[in-house]
């Protein structure tokens, strides 16, 4: 009886699944690899020292030049601070000679009215709506609520101190609540950062910047309020304001203190045009 079958595999490999389990790499790789082993180890150091170089060389040309044209470059920085500074000194001036000018206008206002009873009462009544707008400067008693930030911020115009991302901890509703707070407490006037508070005055960020009336103001930030002394003083402990103050010193060590003052000065604020306006109704 013939017994091929035995010698005969039951389960024949195929010769190209044999050679893609064992022959992992493709001839051509060993060929392209045994033929550039023939290339001298000295010749490929020197074309990647070579690359190397020229590789450096184009990165600091181009870092060169950037730097070069960079706005924020200690000579540009210089300019744009040399700027800021002749356009504050132009404000102030301008500044300066509209008190002037308002010092003036109310000196020659009050010598027309001053032998008319109708006109003095009219007048009276302008010194009291001015007042009420915060377009006089006022001086007396009163009290001061400083608040600092944790970490100083950098001096814009020292050009070795570089501006921080970090955001600020103090915000406009923190300054908002203290203003209010003294507010109800009786104040008659408030000024924050020497900006006096009036109708139209907003108190806002913008770009990490705080902002009151369109002015900057930094920290530390001085809420300065003249009224009754005491009472604000005793309403201020007890509000919202110093609750939220209090909770912001113990999380991010806000700093803030509250000191009584003889004797208070505060600005005018600038007068706004009204453009259009109608009587309230009454019912």
């Amino acid at each position: 009886m013939s017994r091929r079958w035995e010698r005969t595999p039951r389960n024949p490999v195929p010769s190209l699944l044999k050679s893609l389990l064992e022959d992992h790499l493709d001839p051509g790789y060993a060929a392209a690899a045994a033929e550039h082993t023939t290339d001298r180890p000295a010749t490929a150091r020197a074309w990647l020292t070579a690359g190397l170089v020229v590789t450096g060389v184009v990165l600091g040309v181009a870092f060169a030049h950037n730097r070069a044209d960079d706005p924020g470059t200690d000579g540009a920085r210089a300019e744009i601070l040399a700027s800021l500074d002749a356009t504050d000194t132009r404000v102030d001036t301008v500044a300066a000679q509209r008190d002037r000018l308002t010092d003036a206008v109310a000196a020659q206002r009050a010598e027309l009215v001053a032998d008319d009873a109708r006109g003095a009462a009219a007048l009276d009544a302008l010194t009291a709506a001015e007042d009420a707008a915060a377009t006089s400067p006022v001086h007396g008693p009163g009290v001061t609520v400083t608040l600092t930030d944790p970490a100083a911020r950098p001096n814009l115009s020292d050009s070795s101190q570089r501006p921080s991302t970090r955001s600020a901890t103090i915000l406009d509703r923190d300054l908002q609540s203290v203003v209010n707070a003294l507010w109800a407490g009786g104040a008659e006037a408030v000024a924050v950062g020497g900006v006096r508070i009036g109708p139209g005055v907003t108190i806002r960020q913008a770009g990490g910047a705080m902002l009151v009336d369109n002015q900057p103001v930094f920290s530390p930030y001085t809420v300065d309020a003249i009224g009754p002394t005491t009472r604000m003083h005793t309403d201020f402990v007890v509000s919202d304001a110093y609750l939220r103050l209090a909770g912001i010193h113990q999380l991010y060590g806000v700093g803030f203190t509250i000191t009584e003052d003889a004797e208070l000065e505060l600005p005018a604020a600038p007068a706004r045009t009204v453009e259009s306006a109608r009587e309230k109704e009454t019912r």
